[in-house]
């Protein structure tokens, strides 16, 4: 019986996870980071890495290192209900209604619509979204594949493209970052923006999404033992971290440098595309058409595939696997062509409330034994979170919404009662005490 991966084997699974991780935001976000942060591109980095990579890798490590056999499974730590609840929103997050839509809007918007007359657009992103679900139907229904596709074929070609567009750009640099100017918000909180912005990756709350199937391919190479699939996983999620980390750190400086060519973009996507353009003319802009192709097949792949496995188990006997990865890619389809504007402002606030629920799940499965897995702790510290991350969810709806509903009004008194609310954080404080109360009152039942 086998208790580790060989080399191979762990750069196999490594490089699955990192294909099924790095996506549309994993290119958008970081070169948009870096245009806004200038010469504070350091201190926002460490703040996007913190949210991009570490989170994402513990959040892989949670579910090995609790034994649990899938993301549902983990969140009932709490109670059966909230694990119902927050496995299905999680889920719809990262699948169908915001990040599966989103990889076909981004591949258009950023690699093709510039190559497009205005009046061919709409005809153009319908063709395109339908050919690319078309792609992620076809592999999603064959997951005993998705390690050759995604590991072994698929994430090579990204790479290549993406380091041809990197070098280029790095080997001559529109500015030194030095000499960039920082945004306003970015010169005295470069940190907490960087932070906030790495929310959008999404990674996070995928990574307990994805733990699962990189479990189920631990044991396919031969690890059968719990703490032998934990560590295994952990190894793997470590390479991958450290590869997100360093494309992170190169792409966050080349959208730095190039604000000595360009105005700080409206959004990463068209940042992408003038730095292709500028520095490969025509060629660049297909490299960048495949590049971001490439990487958003990737995801939604992964994305889809265990959103179904997902589904099976938590609405048993209503759709095969078959039927939920038709359903999804059906309806992620219809969504991607609404827009990419309209995806990523209604995406926002299901990330405020659901990224602090995710932070602290993933923190209290790593240290559960240093508070014997009581569902005290599990409760209070999540109620702790939940409470300012309704707040956070409200101050980042779309201002119509907020309008309609009063909500400034209600951002006012979140902002008074909770610490660090002002910077996105409202929720620290709250969970450090509901975990403390949490602590207390298991040892008051004991």
């Amino acid at each position: 019986m086998k208790s580790k991966l060989t080399l191979k084997e762990t750069i196999v699974v490594a490089s699955t996870l990192f294909g099924m991780f790095f996506g549309a935001g994993n290119l958008i976000f970081p070169v948009h980071l870096g245009q806004m942060a200038g010469s504070n591109s350091w201190p926002a980095i460490l703040g996007f890495c913190i949210t991009a990579v570490s989170i994402p890798i513990l959040a892989v490590a949670a579910i090995g290192n609790t034994h649990s056999a899938d993301l549902y499974e983990l969140s009932s730590k709490v109670t059966g209900w909230y694990g119902l609840i927050f496995t299905t929103l999680l889920y719809l997050t990262i699948g169908p209604f915001f990040a599966i839509p989103r990889c076909a809007t981004v591949s258009f918007t950023t690699g093709l619509e510039p190559m497009l007359s205005e009046s061919s657009i709409r005809l153009g992103q319908l063709f395109f979204t339908f050919v690319f679900f078309a792609v992620v139907m076809f592999f999603s229904l064959k997951p005993s594949g998705i390690t050759i596709w995604i590991g072994k074929i698929i994430n090579p070609i990204f790479l290549v493209f993406l380091g041809i567009l990197v070098a280029v750009a790095l080997l001559d640099p529109g500015a030194p970052i030095s000499q960039v100017e920082p945004v306003e918000s970015y010169v005295g909180g470069a940190f907490f923006n960087g932070f906030l912005e790495g929310y959008g990756t999404m990674d996070a709350i995928a990574g307990l999404a994805f733990g699962i199937v990189i479990i189920n391919v631990v044991r396919g190479l031969g690890i059968e033992k719990d703490n032998d699939v934990a560590r295994q996983t952990l190894k793997a999620g470590i390479f991958t971290g450290i590869l997100m980390a360093i494309i992170y750190v190169l792409t966050i400086i080349m959208g730095a440098q190039s604000r000595g060519l360009f105005e700080l973009s409206d959004n990463g996507g068209i940042a992408l595309t003038q730095i292709s353009g500028h520095y490969l003319g025509g060629f660049g802009m297909l490299i960048l058409a495949l590049t971001i192709t490439f990487a958003c097949l990737k995801t939604a792949i992964g994305l889809v595939t265990s959103c179904s496995e997902m589904f099976i188990k938590i609405f048993p006997g209503r759709l095969s696997y078959r039927g939920w990865a038709i359903l999804f890619t059906v309806f992620s389809f219809a969504v991607s062509n609404v827009g990419l504007t309209a995806i990523i402002s209604y995406a926002i606030p299901f990330l405020m409330l659901l990224y602090p629920l995710v932070t602290v799940l993933i923190v209290m499965a790593l240290l559960e034994k240093t508070f014997d897995k009581s569902r005290y702790v599990y409760v209070c510290t999540t109620i702790g979170a939940f409470i300012p991350a309704v707040f956070d969810c409200l101050k980042t709806m779309p201002e119509g919404i907020q309008t309609a509903l009063g909500i400034p009004a209600l951002t006012e008194i979140g902002s008074g009662l909770f610490p660090l609310f002002d910077l996105g954080l409202g929720w620290v404080v709250p969970s450090v005490i509901g975990c403390i109360i949490g602590l207390v009152l298991k040892k008051i039942k004991s």
